[in-house]
């Protein structure tokens, strides 16, 4: 969920333990419809495109930094499309990663490996898998769909000084890493602040972090700042997003899976 996932960081009370799935029409409902409210306010933005510094740090502190830009296009009635080129350093220098979300079915994700000279399809059954070395999936990497999960309102929870509310995220994609993500979500904009990654064991993987919120276009929110860190291992990888801007004339055109190799 790498949106151009939009989001900050706060003070929230931190459970560890997994909550418990609920059956109760209205918790699901209330899940739905907070799910569909974030999907709502985000929708209109057209394209964008920015800068972004990826680090990967180890359990013992040492640090990979890698340069990279992004470019995303809107899809109406579908998910949206991403394309990433990482610029440094030398030996990932023109890799390039190109994705199209759906709202049904499987996701379109593609890698182009200069090293070897060719495109590589993301199998469906591979999307758990760590995306370049890093503590993010492939599958964090597609956009958010409300299609793609099922949903369960938890609490009411202050974050970060603002109203908000608790959500179970349930995958429907057999071939998803996770059995289920706890979503934090301020209800003043309905921005993600943090997301728990439970894998098929059921235990906690993963913590994001999501904090530097600033608005464009009037509306649309953008967080400059995701922190994933993965409490198996200890490892972290942080996201930092510069220059973001919108209309910067992008198309189909600028997403295509056979001129991988030509993107600049």
């Amino acid at each position: 969920m790498i949106k151009p996932l939009s989001t900050c960081l706060l003070a929230i009370t931190i459970s560890l333990l997994p909550l418990p799935a609920s059956a109760d029409p209205d918790s699901e409902a209330k899940g739905l419809a907070i799910a569909k409210e974030m999907k709502a306010r985000d929708r209109g933005w057209g394209n964008s495109q920015s800068q972004m510094t990826m680090t990967l740090r180890t359990k013992g502190g040492d640090e990979v930094v890698r340069e990279m830009r992004t470019k995303a296009l809107e899809v109406t009635g579908d998910g949206d499309k991403a394309l990433t080129i990482f610029d440094t350093p030398l030996d990932v220098k023109g890799t390039t990663f190109l994705s199209f979300s759906h709202t049904e079915g499987d996701d379109d994700q593609w890698i182009y490996l200069p090293a070897v000279k060719r495109v590589k399809r993301i199998a469906s059954r591979n999307k758990s898998g760590p995306f370049l070395g890093s503590e993010f999936a492939f599958e964090d990497l597609s956009s958010f769909e409300v299609e793609k999960y099922q949903f369960d309102f938890q609490r009411e929870e202050t974050i970060n000084g603002l109203p908000g509310a608790v959500i179970v995220m349930d995958p429907v994609d057999k071939y998803s890493g996770y059995t289920k993500i706890i979503a934090w979500v301020d209800t003043a904009h309905y921005r993600p602040h943090k997301l728990e990654f439970y894998d098929r064991r059921d235990t906690l993987l993963k913590t994001l972090t999501i904090s530097d919120y600033k608005q464009y276009k009037n509306k649309y929110w953008r967080a400059s700042t995701q922190v994933m860190v993965n409490h198996k291992t200890g490892k972290s990888t942080d996201i930092l997003l510069k220059n973001i801007e919108f209309d910067v004339g992008l198309s189909d055109a600028d997403f295509n899976e056979n001129r991988l190799n030509r993107a600049r």
